[in-house]
């Protein structure tokens, strides 16, 4: 942060009075400089002035960063290769409160960001901990993996993010009401749903919309062409 220069003026010794006064009578072309002197300008007042204004920027970025949008990082490998080891993103906090609030839900195809379910947490996994994967199922769903590929309501589905095929099977289950059924992009090194169940989507924190870090990566993640609410 760079520092700021604060000038304090010196107080004057005293006020001069040219004019009227000692018995003398006032003539015109004369004035009195007291008129025309400035009050000396309070480094005090600055430096208040400087620190309330840090203050409220700092309580607007707190409140950004809580209720609007956060920077995240990714840790591991489970998204590859939409989101890479390192990746920098921007996880909007907004959408999800909106749908909750509505009695809606997130779309199909989102990347969301989100809580350890229970599961997770019963089988010793840190509860601090957010984890990242793609939404592939809403309540009523019904989904399966079979020859490497996903089924949902009895239909493929179209995933251009995936690097491979899955090379296990997941019998036919139905996503309960207020539920995701989440999956990573490297589905065969993810542990997602078809490991540990349903997530609750009030365990949801965000989608992530944006990579910002590294620059040749720039840009909006990808979204599925087909990630509607209606049932497929």
């Amino acid at each position: 942060m760079q520092t700021v220069a604060c000038e304090c003026a010196q107080k004057p010794q005293g006020s001069m009075q040219i004019g009227a006064g000692d018995g003398q009578s006032e003539q015109s072309g004369w004035c009195d400089l007291r008129s025309t002197m400035t009050k000396p300008t309070s480094s005090s007042g600055t430096r208040q002035g400087f620190w309330r204004s840090l203050i409220v920027w700092g309580l607007v970025a707190l409140l950004l960063r809580w209720i609007v949008v956060e920077p995240r990082w990714i840790p591991s490998g489970s998204m590859l290769p939409t989101l890479q080891l390192q990746d920098r993103i921007l996880v909007e906090k907004i959408r999800p409160r909106l749908v909750q609030i509505q009695h809606g839900h997130l779309h199909r195809g989102d990347v969301v960001v989100f809580a350890p379910p229970k599961a997770l947490i019963d089988a010793g996994y840190d509860g601090n901990t957010a984890l990242i994967k793609r939404v592939v199922g809403l309540p009523g769903d019904q989904l399966a993996v079979e020859s490497g590929q996903l089924f949902r309501n009895g239909q493929i589905v179209d995933e251009p993010w995936l690097g491979e095929e899955m090379d296990y099977l997941m019998e036919t289950v139905t996503v309960p009401d207020r539920q995701l059924w989440v999956m990573g992009d490297n589905r065969n090194a993810s542990l997602d749903s078809h490991l540990w169940g349903p997530l609750p989507e009030t365990n949801v924190i965000g989608t992530a919309v944006w990579r910002y870090w590294p620059l040749q990566r720039f840009g909006p993640l990808r979204i599925s062409p087909n990630s509607i609410d209606r049932r497929t």
